[in-house]
């Protein structure tokens, strides 16, 4: 029986839960429409006409970056990808609407604690994996 390392146990666990955000999110947050808010915060920063069908793309996207998350395709350019992502999106709502953030403006704060994870993620862990492929 092979034990599996203690860095590769950290990277498959948090690679996973980073995976279950974007599912979550994507999949009940918008999809389903479980987070109201969502599709609101939409609506005033694109329009109100197109908001749910908006939501309903950007729910699937985010299924989408959970699977390529946990494919590990091009890891790097994912990493990348979902900080800029994230980023791009909080400071828009930080800016537009703080008002319908659940934590309003603190909410930048959790952003960022999740931007770190999944920067951790890749450049401590995945990249300690795999350090001859890099090296």
């Amino acid at each position: 029986m092979k034990i599996i390392s203690n860095t590769r146990l950290q990277f498959n666990i948090l690679n996973t839960l980073i995976a279950i955000v974007w599912f979550v999110n994507g999949l009940f947050c918008k999809i389903m429409n479980l987070v109201p808010r969502h599709e609101e915060i939409v609506a005033v920063i694109l329009g109100k006409d197109y908001a749910r069908a908006l939501i309903i793309i950007i729910g699937i996207l985010e299924v989408f970056m959970g699977i390529w998350v946990l494919s590990n395709y091009h890891k790097r350019f994912n990493t990348y990808t979902q900080i800029l992502v994230i980023a791009a999106m909080n400071i828009i709502e930080f800016i537009v609407v703080p008002e319908l953030l659940l934590w309003g403006k603190i909410n930048i704060l959790f952003a960022a604690v999740f931007i770190l994870i999944i920067y951790l993620n890749y450049s401590k862990l995945y990249l300690q994996l795999n350090k001859t492929r890099y090296a």
